[in-house]
């Protein structure tokens, strides 16, 4: 898919990825961009700079999601590409307080899951559709200190999985985004694992052009850092020794 006079939405498009999603698409002429986020503020900001269309949503309540699908549809015409990139994260264990679980697990996955669901029955009528989810490197291998973001972003993984799968033959494309650290809030927000973060860290930008790449090509996965491709597989063939490299792994962040 190429951008140009598509009509596309970003959800968290106010800030990090999205944002940085936001000002590459708007290079590329689509006919319409819908800036949506939580935040009403930081979607206007950046739609004014983009020359876009702000709107604040909540992605975790479904019925929000149905609205700024209704409504981008009666204003623009059918959503030629969705991209599901609203996402919270932080440090955490199995001891947390559920509601932090619940929390994440609304916005990580939920979101994308309500997307689809409003989504899907008119691409099919239509024939053709696209949507791209963020998850992250650690919906496909782990993050160290982050048990609830690991989790979330290994069901959106396989959400996107299962959609390209089911209907990958009916015209919808799906392409998963699945970034290592990149500097955002949401990663800021990830304290205690400065020392782990650190050498991975890349820029927004690097990640929206990455997506670009990923888009024209209609790739499943994309990966903004290469490298990920080579620990998905090591994981694969020895899981064994890719479980005691993480350990290794989490001694030396935990000593740092």
């Amino acid at each position: 898919m190429h951008i140009s006079d598509k009509i596309v939405v970003i959800t968290g498009g106010g800030s990090g990825n999205g944002e940085a999603l936001a000002r590459r698409f708007a290079t590329e002429g689509p006919r319409s961009l819908v800036i949506a986020d939580i935040d009403p503020d930081r979607a206007r900001r950046v739609a004014e700079e983009v020359g876009g269309v702000p709107f604040e949503v909540d992605v975790s309540d479904p019925e929000a999601n149905h609205r700024l699908i209704e409504m981008t549809e009666d204003r623009d015409g059918v959503i030629d590409l969705f991209c599901a990139n609203a996402g919270y994260g932080h440090a955490g264990s199995e001891q947390d307080d559920p509601e932090t679980w619940d929390r994440m697990w609304q916005v990580n996955l939920m979101s994308q899951v309500h997307a689809a669901r409003f989504l899907i029955p008119g691409w099919l009528a239509r024939g053709e559709g696209y949507l791209l989810c963020t998850a992250s490197a650690a919906g496909l291998l782990s993050n160290i200190g982050a048990a609830q973001y690991s989790v979330t972003k290994h069901a959106s993984v396989a959400l996107a999985e299962w959609l390209s799968v089911t209907y990958g033959d009916r015209g919808i494309k799906v392409s998963c985004l699945c970034p290592m650290f990149v500097r955002t809030p949401l990663v800021e927000d990830m304290t205690g694992l400065e020392e782990l973060i650190r050498p991975s860290l890349i820029e927004p930008a690097q990640v929206a052009e990455a997506v670009v790449d990923g888009l024209g090509e209609e790739r499943f996965l994309i990966l903004p850092h290469p490298e990920v491709e080579r620990y998905i597989q090591n994981k694969a063939n020895d899981y064994e020794k890719w479980l005691a490299g993480m350990r290794r792994l989490q001694r030396s962040v935990l000593s740092s």
